[in-house]
């Protein structure tokens, strides 16, 4: 039986040290073939056996059985499996960003179980617009006149720059030209999109009279305008407001273009109670870029909204008509699954139920309520309880932090290896030579599946 609790049929399958006696593709992967399909498990034992004869050539033993043993389990891991998120980061990138609410499941679910009316007109029987539900709602929500959906917000933005300022000039802080994870940055897109990138300002001050000189001298189509993800400068500082960069646009016969990217719809949070969560104010809201005469505002789904990965752009009808016209807009469009999964997210802020989304519940859990469960954690395992701050993540709110509490681990980094090696993985934060785990990213339920896990690997 290996760690995944699974057993392997290897019956008849023995370790030799010759070329000759090597076990052949079909027998050796026959010994695995419970656990992955058939094609995968005969392309794997190809790979071990190839390996193994390149270890004897070189004088040396190979344990055949225990290296596909290791390829299966590799291969099986990387199919998708569960994964609980200790490091206390909301919205983590490598770990799939914002959970989905459970109505965001189901809908999904129902989407592709049966036929639906996805591009179906039901009064007429003729083709219908995608998506129409949610661009309703987002209307609603932002008081845009118009919106459309698209597979992510770079999507999005390359869209908005390709429809509206292809050919022509785009204005842009030096301040803002970001490089985001996975090697995404504004100025390669700017190029994929046809447009052509005007510098303006400085890294650190960008006046309304830099964007003035671009338009006159360059004859911008637009002025782009991007919150910075990952990264706040302080200090000595200096940057345009938004309600200025749309009259001079306005002026100048541009458009304004706002990539908010986290996707707060709202700054005055209408779906709590309370006042708005200090970490939430340095985030735009896109109403409140709308308000402020931007003429379209581009922002992720899967991050603050926390909802499923998508881009999404709002704004004037004129704007939108042009960006859902354009060929690009085919090619970046979301599924029906995903796109009911966003109109249930949607719907939920829409009826008062934003707390159903697990982002939100998670982060405006409170700091005693995490410690409690970490202090009845430290009872099993030992271990102190300190308290810790939680992060938002994905380039969301990057100089916010919220009040938590850790479970602190000292002098046993070696269990982050272990835990990683679990049926279900636990991921853990390492910090100054000690573990820590925050349990504000974890769901209560699985509080006991992380208590086994640790004495486990103790």
């Amino acid at each position: 039986m290996n760690a995944d609790g699974a057993t392997w049929h290897t019956s008849g399958v023995e370790q030799h040290s010759e070329y000759r006696d090597l076990p052949s593709v079909d027998e050796l992967a026959s010994g695995f073939e419970p656990r992955l399909p058939w094609p995968l498990l005969s392309a794997l034992a190809r790979d071990v056996i190839g390996a193994a004869r390149a270890e004897i050539s070189a004088g040396k033993s190979p344990n055949v059985i225990g290296e596909m043993e290791n390829a299966v389990r590799s291969a099986f891991r990387s199919s998708g499996v569960k994964v609980i998120n200790a490091t206390g980061v909301l919205l983590h990138t490598n770990m799939g960003r914002a959970p989905w609410a459970a109505s965001a499941i189901e809908a999904a679910a129902r989407a592709v179980h049966h036929y639906s009316n996805l591009e179906l007109d039901l009064e007429t029987g003729g083709r219908g617009m995608r998506g129409q539900f949610a661009t309703d709602l987002l209307k609603a929500l932002i008081g845009a006149e118009d919106a459309v959906v698209v597979n992510n917000n770079a999507g999005a933005l390359l869209l908005a720059l390709a429809a509206l300022s292809k050919g022509r000039s785009v204005a842009v802080s030096r301040g803002e030209l970001i490089e985001i994870g996975g090697a995404y940055r504004l100025p390669e897109v700017m190029e994929a999109s046809g447009a052509t990138l005007v510098e303006v300002g400085t890294t650190n001050r960008t006046r309304l009279g830099d964007y003035e000189t671009a338009l006159q001298v360059h004859d911008c189509a637009a002025i782009l305008k991007v919150h910075p993800s990952n990264y706040s400068i302080e200090g000595f500082t200096a940057e345009a407001r938004l309600r200025d960069l749309a009259g001079l646009a306005r002026s100048g016969g541009a458009l304004l273009i706002h990539d908010i990217g986290s996707g707060l719809l709202d700054e005055a949070t209408p779906w709590l109670t309370g006042p708005r969560p200090a970490w939430l104010l340095n985030e735009p809201g896109a109403r409140q870029s709308i308000d402020s005469g931007a003429d379209v505002v581009t922002f992720s789904g899967d991050k603050l909204l926390g909802g499923p990965q998508a881009g999404i752009a709002v704004g004037s009808a004129e704007a939108i008509r042009e960006m859902r016209n354009h060929p690009l807009a085919r090619a970046l469009r979301v599924d029906g699954s995903t796109l009911a999964a966003l109109t249930a997210t949607l719907e939920a802020y829409a009826r008062g139920r934003a707390l159903e989304i697990p982002f939100w519940k998670m982060a405006l859990a409170e700091a005693d309520e995490i410690r409690v469960r970490a202090e009845r954690l430290a009872t099993r395992v030992g271990g102190r309880v300190e308290a810790g701050k939680s992060a938002i993540g994905a380039g969301s709110a990057p100089a916010s932090v919220i009040p938590s509490a850790h479970l602190v681990l000292d002098n046993e980094d070696h269990v982050y290896g272990c835990l990683l090696q679990l049926e279900t993985p636990i991921v853990a934060r390492r910090e100054s030579g000690a573990l820590l785990l925050d349990l504000r990213t974890v769901d209560p339920d699985d509080d006991e599946t992380v208590a086994d896990g640790i004495a486990k690997c103790r």
